[in-house]
């Protein structure tokens, strides 16, 4: 038992960090409610917190090389904890942003790629994968708390409370940290490359802002955008920028290797292909796993009506399936090789998803929906049992940090790009059916119709019928018109959630194409001239 008190440790961490987001997923209604806000707030908040983390968590791995990874592990701990507590007595929308969103990213983005290091460091060969595949289950767990521990505390008490938890957590973990240890550093701790850190971190916020923007703003029409450019609307201009700003942070990166500077990234270490596979896959896994549950419980809580905890109990069967799953298949990929693991499970989220699209009717079918998900966190779970090991042994010890700050980017950037772009996706199409709907309804004059423009014109956000009834009401319009406008809202709902969920399934689709570098199968490791596997093989599962 000794032998794991490093992993319970850190692995309460990786936790933590998981049942955050879960709760809020469940709380979307709730927080509309409490901060009289709409969804596409909440939506911008939730992914915020994603953002933040992605922006800086290349940032936050070298500073765990630079100041040692134990120490940034505990102190980013304790700023996650002062996040916490912020939130949870957060007075306004805004003091919730800068607590969950800005404080806590930022003490997630200094955790967790010293977290994984720290897990590289304490454990090796067999144990190693073990590790992972123990890590990758309490994601599972996270997700499988949160959504019931979440949904029931926010109905029957106060979401708050689950913030506060959070706290008295983040305590028993630092006072326990002597149960975390590091080795020495051999040779000189590198430097900190201030430039290439503010080119990162600028890079991907502008990526990410504007497609989380783009259900506002509009793709290319201006919809409601704060300002215009060429009569467009800004969306693309402001990815557009976020990628030259990347180009720059590369051009850089090199530059500072050329003249035999500290880099920010290795740019080499992109050249090996388990590592660019496992990055890949687990950005794609991220964004259809917060795309999904930012989907999900739109369509449970707003279309079904059902509060938090009803939602929390009904996504149970993803967080449990993707627990045992986690768990029970690290040994399945040391025997079958990590590739065909990960293809079976993409495989297996295309058909969750498709079972998933079969099951959003306007009257759900719990024993369908029950298998959908089911379904669905097993593949996710397969996911979670490979990818985070075979990222971590493509590379020596010395770029444990530097590869967890990658490793968790690519986590943290699909699950911004998850809850935006397919937020995006689902606030369009349903914009889309409404503005059709309402076109092609015979039922509604033309007075209807205008005055229908005019509010989709304000903006649109996902809200429950009722809500569109009231509005119907409060215009004026006769009791036929409003029934008209109100199943045109239901089905243009339904509509825009499948939308959603069939771009997750492409996502999952194109993710088959990334998987090519990863390890095919069980090999010797290669041998050193000492005779001993060089350091990062030993785990490694087959040839790149």
């Amino acid at each position: 038992m000794r032998h794991w008190r490093a992993l319970i440790v850190l692995g309460t961490a990786q936790f933590l960090m998981v049942l955050d987001t879960s709760v809020m997923n469940v709380s979307i209604s709730r927080l509309v409610e409490d901060f009289d806000t709409d969804v596409t707030a909440i939506q911008a908040v939730i992914t915020l917190y994603a953002l933040v983390m992605a922006a800086f968590m290349i940032i936050g791995g070298r500073i765990g090389d630079v100041l040692g990874r134990r120490r940034v592990f505990l102190l980013g701990m304790a700023v996650y904890g002062t996040g916490s507590a912020l939130t949870a007595v957060a007075p306004t929308l805004w003091v919730l942003t800068l607590g969950w969103s800005i404080i806590e990213g930022l003490g997630a983005a200094m955790v967790l790629p010293s977290m994984a290091a720290l897990v590289a460091e304490s454990y090796r060969d067999r144990d190693r994968s073990v590790a992972y595949g123990v890590i990758g289950g309490l994601a599972g767990a996270g997700i499988a708390v949160g959504p019931l521990l979440g949904g029931w505390v926010t109905t029957y008490l106060t979401w708050r409370l689950v913030f506060a938890g959070e706290v008295v957590v983040v305590l028993a973990v630092l006072c326990f940290r002597r149960a975390v240890v590091e080795s020495a550093p051999s040779g000189r701790r590198p430097g900190l490359d201030v430039v290439g850190a503010v080119l990162s971190a600028v890079g991907l916020g502008l990526g990410v802002l504007g497609v989380l923007q783009s259900s506002s703003w509009g793709w290319v029409q201006p919809r409601n955008p704060p300002f215009t450019v060429l009569g467009f609307a800004p969306t693309l201009f402001v990815v557009a920028a976020g990628v030259v700003v990347l180009r720059l942070f590369r051009t850089w990166e090199r530059h500072r290797e050329a003249r035999g500077d500290d880099p920010l990234v290795h740019l080499s270490l992109f050249g090996r292909p388990a590592l660019r596979s496992g990055l890949s896959t687990l950005l794609s896994q991220n964004l259809i796993l917060l795309g999904l549950f930012f989907t999900i419980p739109l369509y449970l809580q707003v279309v079904q009506g059902f509060d938090a905890f009803q939602t929390g109990l009904r996504l149970v069967p993803v967080s449990v399936t993707m627990l045992v799953a986690s768990l029970g298949a690290a040994r399945l990929g040391r025997k079958a090789g990590a590739r065909r693991v990960v293809r079976a499970a993409l495989l297996t989220l295309l058909a969750s998803i498709a079972w998933l699209l079969a099951t959003l009717d306007p009257v759900i079918d719990d024993a369908q929906f029950f298998g959908a998900m089911a379904l669905l966190g097993l593949g996710m779970g397969l996911l979670a049992s490979q990818l985070g090991n075979v990222v971590q042994s493509s590379v020596g010890e010395e770029e444990r940090s530097e590869v967890g700050g990658l490793q968790f980017t690519a986590q943290n950037l699909g699950s911004a790009l998850g809850t935006a772009l397919i937020g995006s996706l689902l606030i369009g199409a349903l914009a889309h059916a409404f503005t059709t709907y309402v076109a092609d309804n015979p039922l509604l004059s033309d007075e209807a119709r205008r005055q229908t423009s005019i509010a989709l014109e304000s903006g649109v956000s996902f809200v429950s019928t009722g809500q569109v009834r009231s509005a119907a009401e409060q215009a004026g319009l006769p009791p036929p018109e409003v029934d008209a406008v109100t199943d045109s809202y239901a089905t243009a709902q339904l509509d825009g959630l499948k939308a959603a969920v069939l771009a997750t399934g492409g996502v999952t689709l194109v993710s088959l194409l990334a998987t090519g570098g990863l390890p095919a199968g069980k090999a010797p490791a290669r041998k050193a001239p000492n005779g001993k596997a060089p350091a990062g093989e030993a785990a490694r599962e087959g040839p790149p």
